[in-house]
């Protein structure tokens, strides 16, 4: 994996010369966010009956052998080895103290048997299953009120089996939402590393209302086609770190939310202090976003170093009327993409609502979003950036950005930025963004972030 990171380096170096100061040897991680925990008490899921044949179902050896942890704690907790082979489950919940360890060619995959996967309630940030009305489908691994939590291993491979779930959600059978592949709430110090997701239902890892979260090394794999297959979706949560990790998915890569309309506004837990850093991916959709569930705020979150190609949209900041929220102090660079719809995107009129209560009035407010040292080709559209009348986006502040687009047939050159209720700045931008982020007046907003 190491190698894998410093070629990911050495391409932006190589491809993008302003990247050169990226410096290998000083290589900046998140690791003492949430010390890796080295657990002297280790068990198997074999001790347990689990069989690895890829056809017995194995719930039961999961849900004894947590039970074990949890009831029979050990000082300084309990692993949990998964070795090789291929064990089939439900869905199962873990617990505080635990790090479940899959070794190389291990595989835990999801029963496609929906019809007895359990439901949990609605989280009060949302009001509702994100997809259908009432409660969830529960995730595949799953977690609430947790402490002390490490998924890791030799790259083994947690599988959601999720086209059944693409199939009815395509043929809109879905009686509640799908399942995550794993949704951790209301949990503290968790870390998940070096490990393969493939296949999720629904979004891959979705951190929600949890605070010390690492998420790094690890390979998340879906087809584009997917539809909702998100990556990684810190939600209401801080400081979370997510680094060195390879996305390929349906949907967004990472995207950082805090709640739907006016039950994110009444529930009112922000995200904020969210790094993500050295991610390569591919998405028909978009690689790093902000939104569109935004309504309890989203502060302080960097995000450097990232390839991405095939994407639909590079940089996204997404929001909507109704909303609510505040947006501020979002600062991304060193962006390397290639073949993207568009480079850059910070809009007021993207997602849906969960009903017909939410609050036309409540607007979000968009300040301060630093975007620079980034480089594309074959982006068909620089960027676009639509702020709301009566909530204008400001201090947008563009810098050091070169977007060699492509030309439509027939035209002369590539389509134009679009700004409309914004202000902000920019420096050395190609193409020359709108006149709304030339002015002089506006210099000194940005001189911070120049």
């Amino acid at each position: 994996m190491l190698r894998f990171v410093v070629s990911i380096l050495l391409c932006f170096s190589t491809i993008a010369p302003f990247l050169s100061s990226i410096a290998i040897a000083e290589l900046i991680t998140c690791s003492g966010i949430v010390p890796m925990r080295y657990r002297s008490d280790k068990i198997s899921i074999t001790d347990f009956g689990g069989v690895g044949d890829g056809r017995t179902l194995n719930t039961n050896a999961f849900r004894e052998a947590i039970y074990r942890i949890q009831h029979l704690s050990r000082r300084g907790g309990t692993l949990l080895y998964i070795p090789p082979g291929v064990y089939l489950t439900e869905s199962f919940n873990l617990t505080s103290h635990m790090t479940l360890y899959l070794a190389r060619d291990a595989v835990i995959k999801a029963t496609q048997d929906t019809g007895n996967w359990p439901l949990v309630a609605p989280l009060p940030s949302y009001g509702r299953g994100r997809e259908r009305p009432g409660g969830r489908y529960m995730s595949f691994l799953h977690g609430d009120g947790l402490r002390d939590v490490v998924i890791t291993g030799e790259n083994g491979t947690i599988d959601g089996q999720g086209d059944v779930w693409w199939d009815m959600w395509r043929q809109r059978t879905l009686q509640f939402t799908r399942p995550s592949l794993i949704e951790l709430v209301n949990s503290k110090n968790i870390v998940i590393s070096n490990v393969l997701f493939r296949n999720s239902p629904f979004w891959n890892i979705h951190p929600v209302y949890c605070s010390n979260v690492v998420v790094r090394y690890v390979t998340i794999l879906a087809p584009a086609d997917s539809p909702n297959t998100d990556g990684i979706d810190p939600d209401s949560s801080s400081h979370v770190c997510i680094e060195d990790s390879y996305i390929s998915t349906g949907d967004d890569l990472v995207a950082v939310k805090s709640g739907w309309d006016e039950y994110g506004i009444a529930y009112g837990r922000r995200s904020f202090g969210i790094t993500i850093r050295r991610i390569t991916g591919s998405s028909p959709f978009s690689g790093i976003a902000i939104g569109s569930e935004t309504s309890g705020g989203v502060e302080n979150v960097l995000a450097e170093h990232i390839h991405l190609y095939k994407v639909g949209v590079g940089i996204h900041v997404k929001t909507n009327i109704g909303r609510g929220g505040l947006i501020r102090n979002i600062s991304v660079s060193d962006v390397y993409l290639e073949n993207a719809r568009k480079g850059i995107k910070i809009a007021g009129d993207v997602g849906d609502h969960p009903d017909n209560g939410f609050n036309p009035n409540a607007f979000p407010v968009v300040k301060d979003i630093a975007i620079k040292n980034v480089w594309g080709v074959n982006v068909l559209q620089a960027g676009l950036i639509q702020g709301l009348r009566s909530s204008p986006f400001t201090g947008i502040c563009l810098s050091n950005i070169n977007l060699a687009g492509v030309t439509p047939k027939g035209s002369r050159s590539p389509p134009p930025w679009k700004c409309s209720d914004v202000s902000g700045a920019s420096h050395q931008v190609s193409p020359w963004p709108c006149s709304e982020l030339t002015s002089t007046l506006s210099i000194d907003t940005c001189s911070t972030h120049f």
